[in-house]
């Protein structure tokens, strides 16, 4: 009877053991600084990565990070490379007829970037510019909305640093991108000095969504709700601010 009970312990140990090691492969596009970056030895980390991590320890599940493209984020999802998408994913209608999201777990702004000495006084003004977009990105279909109708030249890269280096380059004008992450990403450096933010904050929902959430395949409704119960966690209890003043001096979430 001993020997079977110990049996059941054991059997059941690691049955939890093993569910709270159960892999979680989340997509990342490493190339967004400070929301998902490589540190000098190729490791993700940001924003993104922090928030995954934390989720993850909600959920008792272990990440695993894959990288992909940006504009091949959903069709890798759908074709089950991994997971979930946690790489700053705009929640918007045209992205949800493919995939599915959880509730926002940030929500910031876009703006336009250009060179301090073109003279800006509406969108307009910057026609026969050339800007530089994420290809996939809501920046991108704001751009060919708005900006390519009025004679923008606009040129969509497969990752969003790829866009810096062909403006310090001058290859290109500026970009259009989400503030915090062209701050971080490009301003803030020293290749970003002749460089500012023109025109106002982007926020129209017909291009740029409700805030970024966690991408899922359509019908995960289980894994959804952890996930959703797990951002609610880590806002409540403290883990979100600290990860949010690690990386940002405003806070990301949004109203």
């Amino acid at each position: 009877m001993k020997k079977l009970t110990l049996c059941l312990a054991l059997a059941t140990l690691a049955t939890v053991v093993g569910a709270q090691t159960k892999e979680l492969k989340v997509a990342i596009d490493a190339t967004y600084e400070p929301f998902t970056f490589k540190t000098a030895d190729g490791k993700p980390t940001g924003f993104d990565v922090d928030i995954a991590l934390a989720l993850c320890e909600q959920i008792k599940r272990k990440c695993v990070f894959v990288e992909q493209v940006w504009d091949s984020m959903i069709p890798g999802l759908q074709a089950k490379k991994y997971d979930v998408i946690i790489s700053s994913m705009s929640i918007t209608e045209d992205r949800l007829k493919a995939i599915d999201f959880t509730d926002k777990y940030y929500n910031t702004p876009t703006k336009i970037v250009v060179k301090n000495d073109i003279k800006f006084t509406d969108i307009t003004s910057l026609k026969g510019k050339k800007i530089g977009v994420l290809k996939g990105s809501v920046q991108e279909k704001y751009a060919m909305g708005e900006l390519k109708p009025v004679g923008v030249v606009v040129t969509p890269y497969e990752a969003q640093d790829q866009v810096y280096l062909d403006i310090k380059s001058g290859r290109l004008d500026g970009t259009v991108a989400d503030v915090v992450e062209v701050n971080g990403g490009f301003l803030s450096k020293p290749e970003g000095k002749n460089y500012g933010y023109v025109g106002p904050e982007l926020t129209n929902p017909k291009y740029f969504g409700t805030g970024a959430g966690i991408g899922l395949r359509k019908g995960e409704a289980v894994l959804k709700g952890e996930l959703n119960a797990a951002i609610k966690t880590i806002r409540a209890n403290g883990t979100y601010k600290r990860l949010n003043n690690k990386y940002f001096k405003i806070d990301v979430y949004g109203s």
